[in-house]
This record gives structure tokens, C-alpha cells and sequence, in this order.
């Protein structure tokens, strides 16, 4: 009785709602899958027969599957306005779809560079032109320290060359070169220290170097725009974009790039998430095991490309 249902069904969804014809099949068809699914319990089964286990049982065969849980969300969808079709018509007493859920969607683990790529992002700034060498030499040791400490954007952009405290300014973040850190203030308005490596640490003596031809110079910000403003987080982003493109980096780099390229090569050398999360500002642990599922993910690629049992066969 339920499949001759089905037809009716999908007439109201034409006549009284009036829904575009690819919506209409996009119904059928999971009901037509739904339909199937209940023909292989044991014993086979129609729609009417369906309780709401069974149906947890289909979400999670789909989900095992590989199914996206935003398609399987959209099926689930479908067969609950199926069912209360069904109960406005008075065939059925209980929607057995009503309760279930499809699976989480999975937080989006962060992009990070390879470690040859995110090295050379850093450190091919080259030089285009004498009257560019000042932005040059700018832009390397923002890119340098961006990955060196993995600094938020909006940190690096906010940093001074000194701390300073006066009527007119009090820093929230500063360079200390003899000590090899730089010290930010974070989400929740909370300070760190940081390590800055070596690297970093020589592109922004030559860069502070090249800072006292800046005209009109802002006297606290470590990093300037050619104005002589403080940079703006807008700008850095548009250059380390722009950088990327010029020497041939094939992802959409943006200075969280970086950051999440500097936990990720870090955790795959050290191992010390904690350590990690103490240089990242993270206010929990949770937040910083996100880049234990990203190496996860990194030994899974080699694992799958190297081991000889593990190859798909062509």
C-alpha cells in the first residue's frame, strides 16, 4: 500500500506546492532508495513497516558507506515530509523518521603547506625592482615570522618594534630580538611569548634596517605600509596572496595558512601538542588536536602511496 503512496505523493508535491520538476525527482529517487533499503531486512519490508531503528540502521549504513552527511541529512529530509504526507492523509499514527539525525558533519581540518612549499613562500622574496626593495624586504619578514611563530594576522599586524607604554600608545605586541621571542596579545586578551627562529630573525634585522627610509614612519609599528602607516591586515593578506601567485604555490594562501603550516611541522617534529598549543594561544587542548588528525591525515597519504599492500590497484 505504502509504494502505491508514493505517486500520490509526489502529485501534491507538483500540484499544491508546486515544486520544480528536478526537486520532484530528487524525491523519487530517494524514495525509490528508501523503498529498496527496506526490501533487504529479513524479513523484507514496506515503507508503511519501517520504525524509527530501522531507519537509524539506513543512516547509518549510508554513513558507512561514505555518503556526505549533508546528503544523508537531505534524504532524511525527504522521507520525514514523505511520512507526514502519510499522517495528514491519516495512514500512518507515527512519523519514524521523527529522531533521527544524520551523522555530524566533520570540522574542516586545516590546510597547511608542505614543508619545501611553506619554506619557500617564506624565503623567495626577491627583489623586482630598487624602488619595491623596501616592501620587499617588508613582506619577507612578516612571511618569515608568520611562519616562524605562527602568529595570528591580526597579532603580526598589531606588533611593535619595542614595548611601549605612554599616554599616546601601549603595545600589545613587540619583537625582542635579544631574545629571540616576540610577544603577542590574543584572543581573550591574553599574552604570550613566542620563539622566533633564526631565519626570521635575520629578515627582520634587514628589514628594520630598510625601515628607517620609510618616510613619515609610524615611530611604534614594527611592520609599515609605503605610506609609513601601520600595515594593515588587509594588506598583508593581499601581499602573501600576491606572493604565492608570483612564484607558482598552487593554493589559496592566506597568513591562517601559515599558521596552521607552522603547528602542523612543528607537531610532526616534536610530537608535544601541549607545547603547541601553549605557542598557538589555543585556550584549550581541543582546539590544537585538530592538526593531530591533519599529520594523521599527511601518514595516511604516504602509508597509501608507499606500502605495497596498501596500493589501489589500476
Amino acid at each position: 500500500m505504502s509504494e502505491t503512496q508514493v505517486p500520490a505523493y509526489l502529485d501534491a508535491l507538483k500540484n499544491l506546492r508546486h515544486l520544480a520538476p528536478l526537486t520532484i525527482s530528487s524525491y523519487r529517487r530517494d524514495l525509490a532508495e528508501l523503498s529498496a533499503m527496506a526490501a533487504t531486512l529479513e524479513p523484507p519490508r514496506g515503507l508503511m513497516d519501517l520504525t524509527s531503528t530501522q531507519l537509524r540502521r539506513f543512516t547509518s549504513q549510508m554513513h558507512g558507506r561514505g555518503l556526505d552527511p549533508r546528503s544523508i541529512a537531505r534524504k532524511l529530509s525527504a522521507w520525514r515530509g514523505f511520512f507526514n504526507w502519510l499522517a495528514e492523509q491519516d495512514v500512518v499514527r507515527v512519523n519514524p523518521v521523527d529522531g533521527v539525525k544524520a551523522p555530524r558533519r566533520g570540522a574542516p581540518l586545516p590546510k597547511a603547506l608542505s614543508t619545501d612549499d611553506a619554506v619557500r613562500l617564506v624565503s623567495d622574496v626577491a627583489d623586482m625592482d630598487i624602488a619595491q626593495t623596501v616592501q620587499r624586504s617588508c613582506d619577507r619578514a612578516m612571511f618569515e615570522l608568520l611562519y616562524s611563530s605562527g602568529l595570528r594576522v591580526s597579532e603580526l599586524a598589531a606588533l611593535d618594534i619595542r614595548h611601549t607604554k605612554n599616554i599616546l600608545h601601549q603595545s600589545a605586541g613587540w619583537i625582542d630580538i635579544a631574545g629571540a621571542e616576540v610577544i603577542v596579545t590574543g584572543k581573550g586578551n591574553k599574552m604570550r611569548s613566542v620563539p622566533v627562529g633564526s631565519a626570521a630573525l635575520l629578515a627582520i634585522g634587514d628589514w628594520l634596517t630598510m625601515r628607517s627610509s620609510v618616510a613619515n614612519a609610524d615611530p611604534d609599528a614594527l611592520f609599515l605600509s609605503t605610506r609609513g602607516s601601520r600595515i594593515s591586515v588587509r594588506l598583508i593578506q593581499l601581499r602573501l596572496k600576491a606572493h604565492a601567485i608570483r612564484i607558482g604555490i598552487p593554493a589559496n594562501v592566506h597568513p591562517h595558512v601559515l599558521r596552521h603550516s607552522f603547528a602542523s611541522h612543528v607537531l610532526q617534529s616534536s610530537g608535544d601538542l601541549r607545547a603547541v598549543q601553549e605557542m598557538l594561544g589555543h585556550a584549550t587542548i581541543t582546539s590544537t588536536q585538530v592538526y593531530t588528525a591533519l599529520d594523521f591525515q599527511r601518514l595516511a597519504q604516504v602509508y597509501d602511496a608507499a606500502h605495497p599492500r596498501a596500493k589501489k590497484k589500476s
